[in-house]
C-alpha cells in the first residue's frame, strides 16, 4: 500500500525514508522472513526484510528477492543481513551485498558488526542502510560512519538484546537525545499505544518482530503459533550470557537444559551447540514442537492474541494508536 495524505496517520523521517504509510518496520526473522511475509508487510503499508541467512545459497536468495519484487509491485521491501560479530572462514556477506546491489534492492537491515566497510558499495548502488544495535553507543558509532538510519533494541526484544540489557523506554529516550539520523526503536513493542509512546520519546518509528510471528503469512506450523498465543510477558528467558551473546527465547525444555549447562559448564559452546543450533529451531517451526529449540521470542508475545493475516494485525496496531492519541487529547489541557 502506497502512503497517501488521506490514509497516513503519521508523517515521520522513517515514513519518508522508506516510503511507507505507518512508521513500522517488520524486522528480519531467521528462517521465517520470506517473500510472502515481506510482501504482506508491503501491502499493509509497512516495510519488511527478507532474511538472507535463511537461504543456503546466493542463487536461492536471488530467486526469493525476485519473487518478492513480483509480489510487492512498486511497494518497498528490503533484505536483512545479519553479519557475524567477526569475520569467519566461508562467510558470504560480501557476496550477499553484491547481490543486493545487482538486484536493485533499495533497503538493507544490517546487524552484528560495524557496517562501515560495506557502505560505499551499498550507497553507490542506491541502497539505504538501517543498522540495528542493542545499545545507544553502537548507534552513535553507526551514525558516525554514515548509515541512513539506526534501530536501537531494548532488553525486551526476542533474539539478541546485547549485554547491557537496558529497557526499550530508556534506550529510546537516550537515543533520541544523541541520534540525528532517522531512529527506530524495538524490543517488547506489539501495541499501537507503544508506537505512539516511541514517537513521543523522539523516535521516528518502531521495529516489530515477535508480535508478527502469529501472522498467517509466517510459514511456521500452526501449533507453534498456538503456543505463542498461550504465552505471556513472563514466558521468555535469557540464555548464552556465559558466551557474551545473550539470547531471549521462549521458555521450554531446551532453555531449561541450556541454563543448567551454562551453570555447570559456563562458556562451553561445544556442550551448548547441540541445543541452540539454528537447525533445531527450524525443526520447531516445521513441526510445531515448541518444547525444543532456542526460539527467539520477545516479551511482546503478550500481545499475540489470534492467528490472522498480517494486514489485520497492522490494522489493530493502527486502531490502538488512534485510541492512544484520543486518550492524550482527552487528558491534555
Amino acid at each position: 500500500m502506497i502512503a497517501t495524505e488521506e490514509n497516513q496517520l503519521f508523517d515521520t523521517d522513517v515514513t519518508k525514508l522508506f516510503g511507507i504509510r505507518l512508521p513500522v518496520v517488520a524486522g528480519g526473522l531467521q528462517w521465517l522472513s520470506d517473500a510472502n511475509y515481506v510482501a504482506a508487510a508491503a501491502h499493509a503499508g509497512i516495510i519488511g526484510f527478507i532474511t538472507a541467512a535463511s537461504f543456503d545459497s546466493i542463487d536461492r536468495l536471488r530467486d526469493e528477492i525476485r519473487r518478492c519484487r513480483d509480489l510487492v509491485g512498486d511497494a518497498p521491501f528490503g533484505v536483512n543481513v545479519s553479519m557475524l560479530p567477526k569475520l569467519v572462514e566461508g562467510e558470504r556477506t560480501d557476496r550477499v551485498f553484491d547481490l543486493i546491489v545487482e538486484e536493485g534492492v533499495r533497503f538493507v537491515e544490517t546487524s552484528g558488526r560495524n557496517p562501515e566497510p560495506y557502505l560505499p558499495r551499498l550507497h553507490a548502488g542506491g541502497v539505504k542502510v538501517m543498522h540495528k544495535v542493542p545499545a545507544v553507543r553502537f548507534a552513535k558509532k553507526a551514525q558516525a560512519v554514515g548509515v541512513d538510519a539506526v534501530c536501537v533494541v531494548g532488553a525486551e526484544c526476542g533474539g539478541h538484546p546485547g549485554l547491557d540489557l537496558v529497557g526499550t523506554i530508556v534506550q529510546a529516550a537516550v537515543a533520541a537525545r544523541d541520534i540525528s539520523v532517522p531512529l527506530l526503536v524495538g524490543g517488547g513493542i506489539g501495541n499501537g499505544a507503544q508506537l505512539v509512546a516511541a514517537l513521543a520519546l523522539g523516535a521516528g518509528g518502531v521495529l516489530i518482530g515477535t508480535r508478527f510471528l502469529v501472522a498467517e503469512e509466517i510459514w511456521a506450523h500452526p501449533d507453534y503459533k498456538r503456543r505463542l498465543l498461550e504465552a505471556g510477558e513472563t514466558d521468555t528467558t535469557l540464555l548464552l550470557q556465559s558466551l557474551r551473546n545473550t539470547l531471549r527465547a521462549l521458555r521450554n525444555e531446551t532453555t531449561d537444559m541450556v541454563q543448567t549447562l551454562e551453570n555447570d559448564f559456563p562458556g562451553d559452546l561445544d556442550k551448548l551447540m547441540p541445543h541452540i543450533a539454528g537447525k533445531v529451531g527450524r525443526v520447531a517451526y516445521e513441526t510445531g514442537d515448541a518444547a525444543h529449540g532456542a526460539l527467539s521470542v520477545g516479551q511482546s508475545v503478550a500481545f499475540a492474541d489470534r492467528i490472522e493475516p498480517l494486514a489485520q494485525i497492522i490494522g489493530h496496531l493502527e486502531e490502538e494508536a488512534r485510541a492512544a492519541l484520543n486518550h492524550l487529547d482527552a487528558i491534555r489541557r
